[in-house]
């Protein structure tokens, strides 16, 4: 199972349709949004991937009450509240907005993967059996928009840029 990661959005929707594209592209199944979408019209955007998409506030949570509401139109979009522990292709997943946090999970040893933002920084490691994946943002503040694609199975990750 393919997933797409992104994280740390801020309203920009140009960058989050082009992550939609390449995730779409690439064939993921599933899209994790590791927190920081902000406004509620983002929704519509992130309706547009194909698969499930998962998502968690992060710590610019926006207009929660609005973004509530529209979800509810798009039962296709999960919105997890400040984590997400899920189970993907038979592995198990975490999903939180800080990397201090991945971190201290991973040495827990339960996850398989766990993804993560916050930073505004690409960065892939491993703690114990946990690969740990923060896509950077897709912002473009701190550097080029950038997102993963990981395949669950293999353990393969793919950075893609926007350049």
């Amino acid at each position: 199972m393919k997933v797409a990661i992104v994280s740390d959005s801020h309203d920009r929707i140009d960058h989050l349709e082009w992550a939609i594209e390449i995730a779409n592209h690439e064939g993921a199944e599933r899209l994790l949004h590791c927190g920081d979408l902000i406004s509620p019209f983002m929704v519509l955007s992130l309706a547009k991937f194909k698969g499930q998409v998962d998502l968690i506030f992060g710590n610019n949570k926006g207009d929660v009450f609005l973004l509530c509401k529209l979800l509810k139109e798009y039962p296709h979009i999960s919105l997890h509240g400040e984590e997400a522990f899920l189970e993907l292709d038979g592995f198990k997943v975490a999903m939180v907005h800080y990397p201090k946090i991945a971190e201290k999970l991973a040495k827990g040893g339960e996850f398989d993967y766990i993804f993560c933002g916050h930073t505004h920084k690409f960065k892939a490691w491993e703690v114990g059996k946990s690969l740990i994946i923060n896509p950077g943002e897709l912002m473009g503040k701190e550097g080029l928009p950038s997102m993963v694609i990981l395949d669950l199975r293999s353990r393969e990750w793919k950075k893609f840029e926007k350049i």
